[in-house]
């Protein structure tokens, strides 16, 4: 088990206030996956790009970014008019991509799905911000997730959206809604998504994250599922409620970059 620091709750705050400050800035975009969205400029490239760079972030993070590179490659540059106007056999050249357990069927999949999102229910932010709650978005989640999968579709590719309402952390998701979402005066993070409040986001929880702030006494299940997320959120409103998940950028520069 990780030592705890003991800090009081001022001093706590000034140390990641520090942190955010540091690490919220715009050097953070070059070593970062956020980097593939701020390629483009409208607003449902920056959208479905972001959507499908985060469905890929886990493992090392060179490979997710070069991936995620490929995968904008092969929507050819454009992948809110691949996603609007593909045919059937456009889908063929994504059969060979892979980014660990997510294949190309996947990645087929999830175009399709992106096209229904679109289609039928009037976009990705229409579908967050339509069941969002005063305090949280995981609600939100759950839902999409059910919209994603209403069309015919491989049964595979489901677990490649978490579904908070079964205990999940949704880590990449909840990056992702912060990518949308939260309006960064530092050009990091995009505010494009004006339905929904950064009061509502969700930390990000992982590996890295929750060690730290298990160390920082911010955390004290084991587990980085849903209830030690909801654990998280409920300490980081404590510090900042109207953008409490500015600090993933310090928690997560304490733990990648610092070792911490």
């Amino acid at each position: 088990m990780a030592k705890t620091l003991k800090l009081s709750k001022k001093e706590l705050k000034e140390f990641l206030d520090a942190k955010v400050e540091q690490y919220n800035h715009p050097k953070f975009i070059e070593s970062d996956p956020i980097q593939i969205p701020h390629q483009f400029s409208k607003k449902e490239d920056i959208e479905i790009s972001g959507f499908l760079t985060a469905t890929i972030a886990w493992g090392n993070r060179k490979s997710i970014i070069n991936n995620a590179h490929k995968m904008m490659q092969l929507l050819e540059q454009s992948p809110y008019d691949f996603v609007m106007n593909h045919q059937e056999s456009d889908l063929e050249k994504l059969t060979n991509f892979v980014h660990r357990t997510f294949n190309g069927d996947d990645f087929a999949q999830f175009i399709r799905s992106l096209n229904h999102i679109y289609k039928s229910h009037n976009g990705l932010e229409a579908v967050f911000s339509s069941t969002k709650e005063t305090q949280s978005l995981q609600n939100a989640i759950h839902k999409f997730k059910t919209l994603f999968f209403e069309i015919k579709h491989l049964p595979r590719t489901q677990k490649h959206v978490s579904d908070p309402l079964k205990n999940s952390a949704a880590k990449r998701i909840n990056m992702y809604l912060r990518w949308m979402v939260r309006h960064d005066q530092n050009g990091v993070d995009f505010g494009i998504w004006n339905s929904m409040s950064p009061s509502q986001l969700s930390c990000p929880l992982d590996v890295h994250s929750g060690n730290v702030a298990r160390k920082l006494g911010l955390l004290k299940r084991k587990q980085n599922d849903g209830k030690a997320l909801s654990e998280l959120d409920n300490a980081l409103r404590k510090l900042d409620a109207q953008d409490p998940v500015k600090y993933d950028f310090a928690l997560f520069g304490l733990g990648v970059f610092e070792g911490f």
